[in-house]
């Protein structure tokens, strides 16, 4: 089963990524690569981040007891991990051994934005460092930007240090503001993208928060990734399942995607809509986008969380998704 077009196309790899017997994931909040292609799902089991080789044998696991609740990872060129607890209300870096570094920034105690659980709209103001953080990016020098995120409007911006140099957003749609900064990536330019998920729409901002673009051909972007050719990869929960409590699901509407675009923001393959949700070629709630350096896929969903709970799919709905490169 190959999806993509052109020269993004790739072969959907079922049931990739076996877990020891009786463990489960409950969700794949997010997935990265280290620099020898190790693939570190972090979830919401018992074994919060779990080690499987590029080949999808499992190597190690880590992490019991450490997080609120996970929510986002990235691994820097140093294989430093950087992991964001939401309600735990931390941004936390590791080493590959598990071993905590370091805490970036306050943690434990949400910022005073008013916010009453993830209800964004009862924000009354943006404030500081943090409230429901969901994702770190890495700039090229090392300055390292959190997206904040359930219960806050904001982007912060810290330097190589972990000192907080700035924050920038506020509740809103208009350029710079944000319902729901969900996901963060930076491009070769240190062009800082952010996918500001309840707006639809990746925004686009200078390192010192200046307001570049944004680009609309998104439903509900979840988190981004940049390739060395500046190509964005994007992970879509779209508008049937993921949703806030608010929020009815629409079949008619878009479900669960991944869209890449070049670096003008011209979609250069599609696929997903949420249809078939079970299919290894579909999605239900795709939460995150890593590429490893063979340009493969992987794609960390929330399923219980964005609706298995209800029974909106069968237990059986893949968590972990594997999405390998062919030559055209």
């Amino acid at each position: 089963m190959v999806v993509g077009t052109g020269r993004f196309q790739y072969k959907a790899i079922e049931h990739w990524g076996q877990l020891p017997s009786g463990w489960e994931y409950v969700d794949v909040v997010g997935v990265a690569t280290d620099s020898r292609d190790h693939v570190y799902v972090f979830n919401r089991g018992d074994h919060p981040m779990v080690v499987f080789d590029s080949g999808g044998t499992f190597l190690t696991e880590w992490g019991a007891g450490d997080f609120v609740r996970p929510h986002g990872i990235t691994i820097g060129p140093d294989d430093r991990i950087y992991l964001t607890d939401d309600i735990g209300h931390a941004v936390y870096e590791y080493n590959l051994k598990g071993e905590r570094l370091k805490t970036l920034g306050p943690s434990g105690q949400p910022s005073n934005t008013g916010v009453t659980e993830f209800d964004y709209r009862s924000m009354k103001q943006a404030a500081g460092p943090y409230h429901f953080p969901t994702n770190l990016a890495l700039a090229s020098d090392g300055q390292m930007f959190v997206s904040d995120g359930y219960g806050n409007a904001r982007v912060h911006r810290f330097n190589t240090e972990g000192q907080l140099i700035q924050s920038w957003g506020e509740p809103g749609d208009g350029p710079g503001q944000f319902h729901l900064p969900h996901g963060v990536f930076l491009d070769s330019n240190n062009r800082v993208f952010v996918a500001d998920r309840e707006n639809n729409r990746l925004q686009i901002f200078s390192t010192d928060g200046i307001f570049q673009d944004q680009w609309t051909d998104v439903v509900r972007p979840t988190n981004i990734f940049i390739d060395a050719e500046d190509n964005v990869f994007v992970s879509e929960v779209g508008k049937r399942a993921g949703l806030f409590p608010w929020m009815e699901p629409d079949p008619s509407e878009t479900g669960g995607r991944v869209s890449i675009f070049d670096s003008k923001g011209n979609l250069m393959a599609r696929w997903g809509g949420g249809n078939d949700p079970v299919a290894a070629t579909d999605f239900f709630v795709p939460h995150d986008v890593w590429l490893d350096s063979n340009g493969n896929i992987y794609i960390g969903e929330v399923t219980w969380a964005g609706g298995g709970n209800l029974g909106m799919v069968p237990k059986d709905c893949p968590r972990l998704r594997k999405y390998e490169k062919v030559t055209p």
